[in-house]
């Protein structure tokens, strides 16, 4: 059942990390840092209508990930879970999801807030965030749902999952 599937990357994301430590792990605790999408320029057509949106969708590659784990422990908690019930980089398939809040598009610049990822990230995909569709009030958020009092904005990133 192991299927190989190849993508390629369809721009960069700039920010401001050049390493992981210390920096944002979600975008909700990157608020107010600043990213840039640079679409690849023969996409440009793709971004007609973008800007009625007010937040993105972005999905990119762990480009720095050496490798995987099964059971990592997130740094929302101190218990182990399994890498699919955490947004850990080191999957399996090392694909980041982040929704950013759309700030303005100029030509293939994309500028957003919500930047939770490092410098030349290579992007996979944007997709427009439906407030309508993508909000769900009866979510459960499993073992985060335990997780009393975590101010996402005090949490940064840290050597755990480098290689």
């Amino acid at each position: 059942m192991n299927t190989e599937i190849k993508y390629k990357s369809i721009g960069m994301i700039h920010t401001s990390f050049v390493a992981t430590n210390g920096m944002p792990i979600q975008p909700h605790g990157a608020k107010e840092t600043e990213g840039i999408v640079e679409l690849d320029i023969e996409l440009l057509p793709g971004l007609i209508d973008v800007e009625g949106f007010s937040h993105l969708i972005l999905l990119y590659h762990f480009h720095q990930v050496k490798g995987h784990k099964l059971s990592v422990v997130p740094f929302m908690d101190k218990q182990p879970h399994g890498i699919f019930a955490t947004r850990s980089p080191v999957r399996p398939n090392p694909i980041g999801i982040s929704i950013v809040k759309l700030k303005r598009v100029e030509e293939n610049l994309i500028y957003f807030e919500g930047a939770d990822m490092l410098n030349g990230t290579p992007l996979i995909d944007i997709k427009p965030f439906f407030v309508k569709y993508d909000n769900r009030p009866d979510a459960v958020s499993g073992w985060l749902d335990q997780q009393k009092g975590i101010d996402i904005t005090k949490i940064k990133a840290d050597e755990r999952f480098n290689s």
